[in-house]
């Protein structure tokens, strides 16, 4: 596991710390030279985490990478950049253009991953307001409970999807890939919501299982590291969809290790601002861009297996 890990932490809060400012929503000649000047140094950064040869030089890269991420996105119109030079780094703006969310892992010699991400907001007066995103996994004693950004559940997000009702948008479903360990990798949904002080909140009781079972606030998705794992949203049928994951054979139950999907399919069906579990849907599942989520994004040896 990766250490020394407090005083990047810290680093993060301070350097997000005092991040509303008064900004146009509008590029300026000026700015768009200076976001493309620190766009390369953060491509550099970026590379130079994931080349680093063990853990202390990948998060010495990496703090750099935070503080040059941070003043950049302290720029005003910072906002309206793409960053999509950023390959390795998820950046990924709400439909409805109200906030957006940068998240990335960074691997650790042991085969783990330790999560980073800022949440940007554009605000209705013109000003932007930034959130860390502190990855408290390894300090979680129940994934399902209720956390906000200084004690978040990481993930590299590749999805965001608004839940829109009366006209507004009172969360958002997150679809993420977490990794997890030298055996096994994880997905989740997730679910980010704002309380009265407009703080970010991360899971939420909105998802309505079979009878009986245990309520969730948000689901994680654990299984064999060598296998892939579809999850994503099926805008036609208006479902997150997933793979079934269960074990090679009965014994196995519960050793997620040996986990992998039985070539059935379940979803999540939007209704009414709610999540419904719905068992055994037929999809064609034709391989699309989220395939290279289905696995380990390290590893480019390992090919994602495309379903038909």
């Amino acid at each position: 596991m990766i250490k020394a890990l407090k005083p990047l932490i810290l680093l993060f809060i301070l350097c997000c710390a005092g991040t509303r400012l008064s900004a146009q929503h509008t590029f300026e000649l000026s700015n768009v030279s200076r976001l493309k000047t620190y766009q390369d140094s953060l491509q550099r950064m970026s590379d130079a985490t994931y080349n680093a040869s063990n853990d202390q030089e990948r998060l010495f890269a990496n703090s750099q990478f935070i503080k040059t991420l941070v003043t950049a996105l302290k720029t005003p119109a910072s906002f309206n950049f793409p960053f999509d030079s950023l390959k390795r780094i998820s950046v990924l703006k709400s439909p409805n253009n109200t906030l957006r969310i940068f998240s990335w892992y960074v691997p650790a010699d042991d085969g783990s991953y330790r999560f980073y991400g800022a949440i940007q907001m554009a605000t209705k007066d013109g000003k932007l307001k930034m959130f860390p995103l502190i990855d408290d996994t390894n300090n979680m004693k129940d994934v399902n409970q209720i956390t906000g950004n200084k004690n978040w559940y990481g993930a590299r997000y590749y999805q965001v999807i608004p839940i829109v009702m009366n006209g507004r948008a009172p969360y958002y479903i997150l679809l993420g890939w977490k990794g997890n360990n030298a055996k096994t990798s994880k997905k989740v949904i997730d679910i980010l919501s704002f309380d009265k002080a407009d703080q970010p909140v991360f899971g939420k009781t909105i998802f309505d299982g079979l009878k009986g079972e245990t309520i969730k606030n948000r689901i994680v998705f654990e299984y064999n590291k060598l296998n892939s794992m579809t999850l994503t949203l099926d805008r036609s049928v208006n479902m997150i969809v997933f793979d079934h994951l269960a074990p090679f054979s009965a014994e196995m139950q519960g050793n997620f290790e040996f986990y992998a999907s039985d070539l059935s399919f379940d979803a999540y069906k939007i209704v009414g601002g709610r999540l419904k579990l719905v068992e055994n849907v037929e999809m064609k599942n034709e391989p699309n861009a989220m395939d290279d989520f289905y696995i380990d994004p390290k590893d480019k040896q390992i090919k994602a297996e495309k379903k038909l």
